[in-house]
């Protein structure tokens, strides 16, 4: 029985995705406030401000002297939850996607004609999720909460006005917390199942950036993977069937996962002296993700008999997520000398499949509609907004083991708000 506790917490660990995040999987789009507003459309061939860093570190050899960005996107999200069943009781409000915020800085500092540097601090995968302890399909994950942020000291270097090429050391933290809680005996508390753990990895962004002609600008951008090996331990709040008495038990953990690697190819082409046209498509080699696997160690009895210290071992569950493609088509607008509009479109694949998807992972396809603006207060500072709304394919879940089942189906929408500004020294 342990097992089968272990095996529904454990299901997706760090690796889990959101449904409201505004990119496939549990990737984080929300690195440039300016990007959003075109829904990222041109991210590796615009260079227009310094998060070029993470769009693309070739980038940096079109900004002029020193330059910083800050900014910050804010996601609200929406789920409705409808013809549920299953063998548990509770709640689906659906409301379990808290308002989050999403913050990035980038610097950038051209040397000479030939070389920059800078620097960016950002988050490239996250989720948060919390359905509460009530929720019905609580066996399958009541809360999820993944952070990893990243450092890019960055280099590039401009062959001629025509050909520059960058790169960028990444180094990233990742955290983790979850949640799940199983009823053993309708007359007592669930027992509920905690997990944390966390490590730092390295990777790596590079990118070229060409100016094909005088009006069409060409980009690409590699995003290596990350190798994680999380550390942490797994607590087992348990009550006795008797006397109610809580007991607690803990053991540890250690869990190895990979963030994928993507490709971004966009292009940038002037189709006038205010009009600008952006496309870009992105591939995530999301198949990495094939299985969860966790090794636990330290295990101890609870008392009662209720958990089983000889079940313990490796637990792994299939995932069998498949490679990602993103779209995505913009325009921007130079209305006079302080104002310029933003616009775009972006089609968003989801790696889940419907076999294995579950209450963590309960995200479809997506399509997203961006519009933004950037304002230049004078010469050397521009505050950039944006505003998204994503629209998802309904999906369905489907899960069962012996102690608990789930089905229901997922409706899910969010709403995304951006704010930045740009200084040039």
């Amino acid at each position: 029985m342990k097992k089968v506790i272990l095996k529904t917490t454990l299901s997706l660990s760090v690796a889990l995705a959101s449904t409201q995040l505004f990119a496939s999987g549990f990737a984080l789009n929300e690195q440039s406030i300016s990007g959003m507003g075109m829904g990222y459309a041109g991210r590796s061939s615009a260079a227009d401000d310094p998060s070029t860093v993470y769009g693309n570190p070739a980038g940096m050899s079109r900004l002029k002297g020193q330059q910083i960005t800050v900014g910050a996107a804010a996601i609200d999200a929406s789920t409705d939850i409808k013809d549920v069943s299953g063998r548990s009781r509770g709640q689906n409000d659906g409301d379990m996607v808290p308002f989050t915020t999403v913050p990035m800085l980038f610097y950038t500092n051209q040397l000479n004609d030939q070389w920059s540097i800078g620097f960016g601090a950002y988050a490239p995968f996250g989720l948060i999720t919390n359905y509460g302890s009530n929720f019905q399909g609580r066996a399958f994950g009541s809360k999820s909460e993944v952070k990893v942020a990243t450092l890019q000291p960055t280099i590039s270097y401009a062959f001629n006005d025509k050909v520059s090429v960058g790169f960028g050391p990444t180094i990233n933290r990742i955290s983790g917390e979850l949640q799940s809680d199983l009823t053993l005996n309708p007359l007592v508390s669930d027992v509920n199942v905690k997990i944390k753990g966390d490590d730092t990895a390295w990777g790596f962004n590079l990118g070229v950036l060409v100016q094909a002609t005088d009006t069409t600008r060409v980009g690409l951008t590699y995003h290596s993977k990350v190798n994680y090996d999380l550390d942490g331990h797994t607590q087992i709040t348990s009550p006795t069937a008797l006397t109610g008495a809580v007991n607690s038990n803990r053991y540890d953990a250690s869990l190895k996962i990979t963030t994928p690697e993507s490709y971004d190819l966009s292009v940038t082409q002037d189709m006038s002296d205010a009009w600008k046209l952006y496309a870009g498509a992105t591939w995530t080699r999301w198949s990495r993700l094939k299985d969860i696997t966790v090794q636990n160690q330290g295990v101890t009895a609870a008392s009662g008999g209720v958990l089983s210290p000889q079940l313990f071992g490796t637990i792994s569950e299939e995932q069998n997520w498949r490679d990602t493609w993103a779209y995505a088509l913009g325009t921007s607008y130079q209305l006079n000398k302080q104002w310029v509009l933003r616009t775009g479109l972006t089609f968003d694949q989801s790696p889940t499949n419907n076999t294995d998807r579950s209450p963590r992972i309960p995200t479809g396809d997506r399509t997203i509609f961006s519009v933004g603006a950037g304002y230049a207060v004078n010469d050397n500072l521009t505050i950039d907004a944006a505003v998204s709304y994503l629209q998802e394919k309904d999906v369905t879940v489907s899960k069962s083991n012996t102690l608990a089942s789930y089905n229901a189906k997922y409706e899910n929408s969010a709403w995304g708000y951006g704010l930045g500004a740009t200084y040039k020294f």
